[in-house]
C-alpha cells in the first residue's frame, strides 16, 4: 500500500513540473512581444485631434514636384591679374606725402603719393640747357650751310654742325619723354618753375588693398607704394568633383554664400570650365562671373556655392513636414501601429478619444525650392501613405517627451 502511495506522488509531481515548464515557455514570446512593442513605440507618437488642432498639424501625402537639382561646391573669390595693379614710381626718391588709405576708391591717374629727389631738378635743368644749345646749334648749322653754298666754307664744317644739331635734338626728345613720364608737362618747365617732387598715380581705377610704404621711406624703382584691386571684375572659382563635371555647362546660374556670412546670398554664372585636374584633389576648376550685388565681396574670400542643374521630378514634402534631431532628418507617417497601452484610468480616458498615431521615419534631404524639399526615405513608404505636412516639430517634441516619461 505504501508503494502504491509513493507511485501516485511521483506521478503527480511529474505532471506538476511539466505544467510549469509549459507555462514558462508560453511566457517567453510574451516577453519578446513586449520588447518588440517597446521598440516600435519608441518611434510612435499619439496625439488627440484636439492636440493636433491646437498646434496646427496638417495631413497630406508625399508629392512629386519638379524641383531644380543642384551640385554643391566650395571655392573662393578672385580678381584677374589684369584687374590688379601696383602703384610704383619710375624714379627713386623719398616719400613726401601719402594721399590715400586702405579701402579708399581711386580713379585711374589719381595722385596717390609724391616723392622728392634732387635728381628731378637736374633732369629739368638738362632739358632747359639742351633747348638752349639746340638754338645755338641751329644758328651754327644755318651759318655753315650759307658758307658752303657760297663756296666759302668747308663741307666738313657743315657736316659737323648738322651732326651736333641732330644729337642735341635727340637728347632733348629723350629728356622731354622722361619729364612726361615723371608727370611734368615739358611746356611748363622753366627756370622759375623747377619741380623737385614727383607724383605717383593710380594705374587703374579700384580700391586700395594695401599700402606698402610710409612717409619718409625711400622708394626704389621696383618698390610699389600701394596695391589696387578692381572688384568690378570679381570672379568665383569653384572646385567640382569629377562625377559632377558632366552636369556643369557654361551659362548655368549659381547661388553662393560667404563662409563668414552664410545669410547673404550672391549670384554668379559659369563662363569657363577647366580642362585639367587641380593638383592632387581630383577636382576641376569652374570659373564664374559674379553678377549683381557685390557689396562686401573681397578678393580671397571663401565661398560655398550651389550650381543649378535641370529640373527633375522628385519626391518632395513641404519644409514644415521635416524635423531634425540628433543630426538626422525625419518625417512623420500616419500609422496603424499602436503605442504601449497604459492601464491607469487617465490613460484609458485618453484612448477613448479620437487619436492619431504618427511613426517617425528618417529621410535624406535633397534640394529645396519654393517651400518644398526633395526627400529620400531610409526605408520604403507605401504609396498613398498620409504624412504630417505641417507641425512635424511639435510631433517630435511630443515623441521625445513621451520617451523620456516612459524611461
Amino acid at each position: 500500500m505504501k508503494f502504491k502511495f509513493n507511485i501516485i506522488i511521483l506521478i503527480l509531481l511529474s505532471l506538476f513540473l511539466t505544467s510549469c515548464g509549459k507555462s514558462e515557455k508560453k511566457e517567453e514570446p510574451k516577453e519578446k512581444t513586449e520588447e518588440h512593442s517597446e521598440h516600435e513605440s519608441s518611434e510612435l507618437a499619439e496625439l488627440t485631434q484636439e492636440q493636433m488642432n491646437a498646434v496646427g498639424i496638417s495631413l497630406g501625402q508625399i508629392e512629386m514636384k519638379e524641383l531644380t537639382s543642384v551640385v554643391k561646391a566650395n571655392g573662393g573669390l578672385s580678381v584677374p591679374n589684369n584687374n590688379k595693379a601696383s602703384a610704383t614710381s619710375l624714379y627713386g626718391g623719398v616719400i613726401k606725402t601719402l594721399n590715400v588709405q586702405v579701402g579708399d576708391f581711386v580713379k585711374k591717374g589719381q595722385v596717390i603719393a609724391t616723392i622728392a629727389n634732387p635728381e628731378f631738378i637736374q633732369l629739368q635743368e638738362d632739358y632747359l640747357t639742351t633747348g638752349s644749345r639746340i638754338t645755338f646749334a641751329e644758328q651754327e648749322y644755318r651759318r655753315q650751310r650759307e658758307l658752303f653754298d657760297n663756296d666759302a666754307g668747308a663741307k666738313k664744317n657743315l657736316q659737323n654742325a648738322d651732326a651736333e644739331l641732330k644729337t642735341l635734338r635727340t637728347k632733348r626728345a629723350s629728356l622731354q619723354r622722361q619729364i612726361q613720364m615723371m608727370g611734368i608737362s615739358p611746356g611748363n618747365v622753366s627756370n622759375q618753375n623747377l619741380r623737385s617732387g614727383l607724383a605717383v598715380t593710380a594705374p587703374i581705377s579700384g580700391t586700395i588693398s594695401n599700402i606698402l610704404l610710409q612717409i619718409g621711406s625711400y622708394i626704389n624703382v621696383s618698390s610699389p607704394v600701394a596695391e589696387i584691386v578692381d572688384n568690378s571684375s570679381l570672379h568665383l572659382d569653384l572646385q567640382v568633383f569629377e562625377k559632377d563635371l558632366p552636369s556643369i555647362k557654361v551659362g548655368q546660374k549659381i547661388h553662393f554664400t560667404l563662409t563668414n556670412n552664410p545669410v547673404e546670398e550672391y549670384d554668379a554664372e559659369v563662363y569657363s570650365i577647366g580642362t585639367a585636374f587641380e593638383n592632387q584633389s581630383k577636382t576641376i576648376p569652374i570659373h564664374c562671373k559674379v553678377k549683381g550685388n557685390k557689396n562686401g565681396l573681397i578678393d580671397g574670400m571663401n565661398a560655398t556655392a550651389v550650381i543649378s542643374l535641370d529640373n527633375k521630378l522628385m519626391s518632395a514634402v513641404p519644409n514644415t513636414a521635416i524635423t531634425s534631431a540628433d543630426g538626422k532628418d525625419y518625417i512623420f507617417l500616419v500609422s496603424d501601429k499602436k503605442t504601449e497601452d497604459h492601464k491607469d484610468e487617465k490613460s484609458q480616458e485618453k484612448h477613448n478619444e479620437k487619436t492619431v498615431n504618427f511613426e517617425r521615419i528618417e529621410v535624406v534631404k535633397g534640394t529645396s525650392e519654393m517651400g518644398y524639399t526633395a526627400i529620400t526615405p531610409v526605408k520604403s513608404i507605401p504609396e498613398g501613405t498620409k504624412i504630417a505636412t505641417k507641425g512635424a516639430f511639435f510631433i517630435n517634441a511630443k515623441l521625445t517627451n513621451s520617451g523620456e516619461h516612459e524611461h
